[in-house]
């Protein structure tokens, strides 16, 4: 569905040139300016599609900006002609027309996004000139081309001739673990840990990063228990073999050994982190009292703070939350994103006066998102009726995510002023971006006539666009969900039978199909088969626990629906969760908690179909 009831809402045909062209010539100035950014020093790297360069171990790293063009031929020779003035141990090797082509090859597939020839050619220039920086260079576009193979080969000649040289001794050492060669990469990871000395913390904190992508946890958490074995003094070893423990598995190890860590550095807020995510493992509330302790103990600790808001969030605990986030803005005040968050949870709270100082103050802090903060800033005034102002809003939603969402809620107030006409015409007339905003302008018209009870033009529409699209997995959720309202049973069951086959992981289309036959059918068995498969891909999902509690009661089973439907009705008072939960007390005897529920769900929802039906049926 397309309006969810949720306030939260990202080849070079290497063209063989002649090898006699002049270094004068433009391409080739190009070509020679290109890699000698790279070269004129060993921590910069040539610009490469989005300006960054790959680092040792995988990362990215800054790259250079190119010289005075002037220099470009004299640095050429610098680097091939005679030794840098710079680096008086590199390797002098004559500015010859072959290493010229090379460079050139390299250079252009770089630039085309060829990386395999790119490193290749690199790699043979590497070979020959022993020059540190050519293979390091060889290594970074091997990365980015993901041969993983030329880049060990290409590293390991980096570290031969740059011995001492750490960023080329974690690369090979990475290369090696994700190669899963472990006793290769041992003694280069022991010599990276020794070669710091008093500061080998740092390093220490690198070995996760370094082993975290080798499949096999055990192993890795004995090579990190030998290798920080010497340094047991240090809290950074600690937490090397916590994290190594944790990933592993091993629970109780990783706990002991974070702990260890913060005996002797117990203000760490990254080991605080860790051990509310081994905490949380076995209880998410042990995880939240933790973290709560740690800041009464340490109320500067501002990652902490933001990691047990954030905690506070996912618990839906949003009072609290909302809180340890003010706390935060008051530290930071012009940092919009927390500043977002606030808002978006005064929202979450119904606290409208809030959310919409705060919306509007982080417009005025240059949100990089303006658009999502105009959308909230719409629903804002949507729910208290300002209907003017909401539009103003919606209307100033220019792109991005929110665009059509924003469109589809300005039409959706036109039609409760009774101007329907109005509405779908403002959708028809809507400029789309790319299909998928047209399919959803598509689905938002189908739902205006849906809850206008236009069934069938709501039906046609989505069948025309289906006839179009016929594998496309929400317009087949939405056809079935219209065939329903016009009872073709049929057809709702044989698109959502076919979103299963094309998306068997779609938790919403077993619960569909499983509720249609269990509400529409006598099919109770097989209904409940669907449920269960959706259950099991969403447990908490409130939708799939009443679709499982109706299930249940239609199967005579009215214990167990009953918990169903109040565990979904706890988590989303529902209108048609409403229906079904004061349906189920009223058969067991407790009538006057089924008219409690039915009319306060009816007072929020006046209209709704279910509980009009289900509330004439029992109170006729």
């Amino acid at each position: 569905m397309l309006l969810r009831d949720s306030k939260f809402a990202l080849r070079i045909n290497a063209a063989n040139p002649d090898p006699s062209m002049s270094l004068r010539q433009p391409l080739f100035l190009f070509a020679i300016c290109t890699v000698l950014c790279a070269c004129a020093a060993p921590g910069t790297g040539t610009r490469a599609p989005g300006g960054t360069v790959a680092s040792a171990g995988g990362g990215v790293m800054d790259v250079a900006q190119a010289d005075d063009p002037e220099n470009y031929e004299q640095r050429a020779r610098e680097v091939f002609g005679t030794r840098s003035l710079a680096r008086t141990d590199l390797p002098s090797r004559d500015l010859d027309s072959d290493l010229l082509y090379k460079f050139l090859l390299a250079e252009i597939a770089a630039q085309r996004g060829d990386f395999q020839i790119a490193a290749q050619a690199y790699l043979e220039m590497a070979k020959t000139s022993r020059d540190p920086r050519v293979a390091r260079r060889a290594t970074e576009l091997a990365l980015y081309g993901r041969n993983n193979e030329m880049a060990l080969q290409s590293a390991r000649i980096w570290l031969e001739v740059e011995k001492n040289s750490a960023p080329a001794r974690q690369t090979v050492a990475a290369l090696l673990v994700n190669a899963n060669n472990l006793q290769a990469a041992k003694p280069l990871l022991r010599d990276m840990l020794a070669a710091d000395g008093d500061n080998v913390g740092p390093a220490l904190l690198q070995l996760h990063g370094l082993l975290a992508k080798h499949s096999d946890k055990n192993a890795v958490l004995a090579l990190v228990k030998e290798l920080t074995k010497p340094y047991n003094q240090y809290p950074e070893a600690h937490f090397a073999v916590a994290q190594a423990a944790n990933a592993a598995g091993k629970y109780d190890t990783a706990l002991s050994e974070i702990r260890e860590a913060m005996r002797t550095k117990p203000d760490w807020e990254a080991a605080a982190l860790l051990q509310a995510q081994i905490l949380g493992r076995e209880s998410r509330t042990k995880a939240l009292e933790y973290l709560g302790k740690f800041l009464a103990a340490n109320p500067g600790a501002q990652d902490v703070r933001l990691g047990y808001a954030r905690q506070l969030t996912a618990e839906k605990k949003y009072p609290e939350a909302r809180a340890e986030f003010q706390r935060l803005l008051q530290d930071n005040p012009d940092n919009a994103d927390i500043a977002v968050t606030v808002a978006l949870l005064s929202l979450q709270m119904n606290d409208l006066d809030a959310a919409e100082e705060q919306l509007k103050r982080v417009l005025e802090l240059n949100y990089k998102d303006e658009d999502s903060v105009r959308f909230h800033l719409g629903q804002v005034n949507e729910e208290r009726k300002r209907y003017d102002e909401a539009a103003k809003w919606y209307l100033s939603v220019e792109g991005g995510e929110q665009y059509v969402l924003a469109n589809a809620r300005y039409a959706f107030m036109l039609a409760k002023q009774g101007r329907m006409a109005d509405a779908r015409k403002h959708l028809q007339e809507l400029p789309a971006e790319n299909q998928g905003q047209r399919v959803q302008i598509l689905q938002t018209e189908a739902q205006l006539l849906r809850e206008n009870k236009e069934y069938q033009e709501s039906f046609d529409i989505l069948q025309k666009a289906l006839d179009s699209q016929p594998d496309h997995p929400e317009l087949l959720y939405d056809v079935a969900l219209a065939a329903e309202k016009l009872n073709r049973i049929d057809v709702a069951e044989s698109s959502l039978r076919k979103l299963i086959t094309l998306k068997p992981d779609h938790a919403q289309a077993y619960n569909a199909l499983g509720y249609t036959l269990a509400d529409r059918t006598n099919r109770l068995a097989e209904a409940r088969e669907y449920i269960e498969k959706a259950l099991k891909l969403s447990p908490e999902d409130p939708f799939i626990l009443d679709s499982m509690g109706w299930v249940e009661y239609r199967l005579g089973n009215s214990q167990q629906s009953l918990q169903y439907l109040q565990r979904a009705f706890q988590q989303r008072p529902d209108p048609e969760i409403a229906a079904h939960l004061g349906e189920v007390l009223w058969t067991k005897g407790k009538k006057s908690e089924a008219e409690k529920v039915w009319r306060e769900a009816l007072r929020d929802n006046p209209e709704n179909e279910e509980l009009q039906k289900v509330i004439k049926k029992f109170m006729p």
